[in-house]
This record gives C-alpha cells, structure tokens and sequence, in this order.
C-alpha cells in the first residue's frame, strides 16, 4: 500500500529555501457596462493572461466550476508561455489598451517593472497564510503585490527506469558521475539529454542560473555585477558551469536549437531521453504522454566537489491584479477564492500538481506526484539552491541566451560566451 506523505507549505520554511531570495484583452468599456457583477442578469468579464502552458487545459476546467459557482461573472483566460515571449506579449497588450485584469509577474526585477500597473493586495486575507519566503519577490516598501502561485524546483529530470536498464545504481551528484551515467545510457542506445535549447528562458534563465545559485552569496556577487566590483569574466564558478553546459551538448540529442519545450518534453516521456533540465511543472504534461512514468529529478552538478546534491527550488510566478482594471474587485475575489475554495484547493493541488504556497492547503504525495514530492523532499532536507533570474536586468533572458545560443552553435567558445554574457549584463545595467 502506498504511503501517504502530507505535506503543507509550511514544512518548507525549514529549509535552506529561507536563506535563497518557480484570456484575451479586456473591453474596458464593456465591463464598465455591465454594472454589479451578474445583478439584474449583467455579465463582468475577468481576463487572465498567464504563461504555465502546462496548466492551460486545467485551467478551462477551472473556469467552468467558478462560472458556475458565480454566475454573472466570466474568466477571458489567454495562456502566451512555452515557445513565446510572455513578457513581450504582456508588454504589447498593455500598449494596444487591451489590459488584463489578471496577469503572471516574476518579482523582484519584474516587480519593479510592473509597479506602476499593480494593484496592492496587503489586505487581502490569504495574506497571513503565505509562506514567509514566498512573500519576498513581490513585496515593496512593506507592501506586497503579487500572490505566489506556488512553489518549484529544477534540475534533471530523469528516468528511472532507464537508468536502471543501464545499470545505474546511484544517483549522480558530481559532473564526472553524471558524465558516467551518460555512457552508460549511450550503451544501452538511449540518448543522455533531451536539451530543448530552442527555448530562450530553458537557457538564459534556468541553465544560466546554475552559475548564480552556486556563487559563495549570490545576492552579493548580483550587487557586484551591478556596481561594477565583480565579474563574471574570471569567476571559477562560471569556468566549472560551462563545463555542465559542455556535457549536455556532447550527450545531447541532435538539433538541440530547433528543439522546442514539447519536443524537449516529448523525447523525454517517450523514453527517446533519459534526462531533461526542467522540474515539476512538467509533471501534468509527462502524465499526459506517458501515465505513470518513473520519474525523479536530480541535481545539476559543474564540478566533483561535495555537496552538490541540491535542486534549484523557488517562487516561479506571482498572480497580479490591475490596480486600473474595472473589475479589479472581481479579480481579488477570484484570486480568494482560488486558495480558499474546496475547488480552488483541488485545482491547486491535483490538477495543477503544484506545491502549494498557503500554510493551509494540504496534499498528499499522490496529488504532487513524483516530481513535486522529490522536490519538497529536497526542500526539507536543506537541499535547496536559489533563484536568482528574476533579479537579472530587465531584458536579461533574450540577451543572456542569444550568446548562449551562439555557443550551442559553434560559433563562439567558452572564453567568448562568458565575456559576452558580462557585455550584455553591462549593456542592460545602464
């Protein structure tokens, strides 16, 4: 009988992710229009515009429970993420007057960005019930702007019944035993890694991250790169990082930049790979390709010191309101309801799969799966490392991977790919 491990997002605040920093447009006017939110038969209109591709289809079927339970009052959810530049989307929504009243932010950076446009949802009862930590990326001058959406984690995502077909009894920790485990995957005719590097954010956020999470203190060296005093031209940490980088093209599948995130993600749950850089995110899509696969998640190594077995666990989005939207009242009540509701909470948990970010809500290792309960697993165990793109300079995705990408291609070496990624941190500092 399998067991059950309950988990809440309070267990988390144990873990060293405490000392670390995962609709269409709206007529204004119609809304305007249709007065108080269903009275006398009038319709409001919430429109969303997030980017977890993952969840859109559980999302439609979120939307048909909460119409139902609120009749007057319709969700316009529009999902721009996977291959698409989400920011850039949002970016000209905002410029055509097209305005949704719910949107996905980053934080930190991004916060700052957006602040102007956010509501403040201080108040708002779910507040005393986040996770401390979850709080930090949205929260200016004592005011909090955003509502976590959960809690993630990254590194390898793996396939444990190949590894074991290939005769791989531990789990790899330093780069040389993860290098080992990939010869034995090509001797058993597997490919090591399924790299998705068509994808901007898989390489200028997530990859490019590694580096950051691994520094001594990576908000100080963040501040250094900032003001001038430090660099990454010469930093061990990122010489031994490209050294991972370097063992994923070798033991990667072929035309890794014309690999989007479904092929990435399709190779991997059809066993054509036996490694993918994602996390738990991914946990609905793999179920829907391959269900109940043998999945975990490892580390992401750059060298053979100790230690090294963390993953790459934080805040990945944040819920915001439009502080000029109509229905800015709808939209803080639907966001209630989201972590409040019975319904809500299932969404949250089992269709979503997400580790939730409210001390209340409970679930079971059944409702996370595999991904989500090794994830939380490594949280407890102070096993976490941070995420540090969201402090990147406005802009740093698109600019950090454009070089990256070159690499990948040839076109440059690891001399060049570090100088050119301290250029362009230069370059967006100004």
């Amino acid at each position: 009988m399998k067991k059950s491990l309950k988990v809440t997002a309070a267990m988390l605040l144990t873990s060293s992710l405490l000392l670390s920093a995962c609709g269409s447009g709206n007529s204004k006017e119609g809304n305007e229009a249709a007065g108080n939110g269903g009275k006398g038969g009038e319709t409001k209109t919430i429109s969303i515009f997030q980017l977890k591709v993952e969840i859109a289809e559980a999302l439609n079927g979120l939307k048909a429970e909460y119409e139902k339970e609120h009749p007057g009052i319709k969700l316009d959810i529009q999902t721009v993420g996977g291959g698409a530049d989400y920011g850039a989307a949002l970016k000209t929504k905002f410029a055509s007057g097209e305005e949704p009243d719910i949107f996905i932010n980053g934080g930190h950076k991004e916060l700052e960005t957006w602040i102007d446009s956010l509501e403040d949802l201080s108040n708002e009862p779910w507040v005393s019930d986040l996770v401390d930590v979850a709080k930090e990326p949205m929260t200016k001058d004592g005011k909090l702007y955003g509502m976590p959406a959960n809690l993630e984690g990254y590194g390898f995502l793996y396939n444990k019944d190949l590894f074991e077909k290939a005769g791989i009894t531990e789990t790899p920790d330093t780069l040389a035993e993860l290098e080992d485990a990939a010869k034995k995957l090509e001797a058993i005719g597997v490919t090591p890694f399924s790299n998705g590097y068509q994808e901007v954010w898989v390489l200028g956020l997530h990859l490019l991250n590694v580096a950051f999470a691994n520094q001594e203190d990576p908000d100080a060296f963040i501040q250094g790169l900032n003001d001038g005093s430090a660099t990454m031209v010469g930093n061990p940490i990122f010489e031994d990082w490209v050294n991972l980088f370097d063992l994923t093209l070798k033991y990667g599948n072929k035309n890794p930049l014309t690999t989007d995130y479904n092929t990435q993600m399709t190779l991997f749950a059809k066993g054509e790979a036996a490694m993918a850089q994602q996390g738990n995110w991914t946990q609905v899509q793999i179920d829907g390709i391959t269900p109940g696969m043998n999945v975990g998640i490892l580390p992401m190594p750059i060298n053979n010191n100790e230690g090294q077995d963390k993953l790459m666990i934080g805040v990945p989005t944040n819920w915001v309101v439009n502080k000029n939207s109509p229905v800015k009242e709808e939209a803080k009540d639907f966001l209630n309801w989201l972590v409040t509701s019975e319904t809500g909470k299932r969404y949250i948990t089992q269709e979503f799969k997400f580790i939730p970010a409210v001390k209340s809500i409970e679930t079971k290792e059944e409702d996370l799966g595999p991904l989500g309960s090794e994830v939380v697993k490594y949280s407890q165990e102070d096993k976490a490392l941070s995420w540090n793109f969201n402090k990147f300079p406005d802009g740093g995705m698109n600019e950090f991977a454009s070089p990256m990408q070159a690499y990948v291609a040839g076109k440059i070496d690891s001399k060049q790919l570090i100088e050119d990624l301290q250029k362009a941190w230069v370059s967006l500092n100004k």
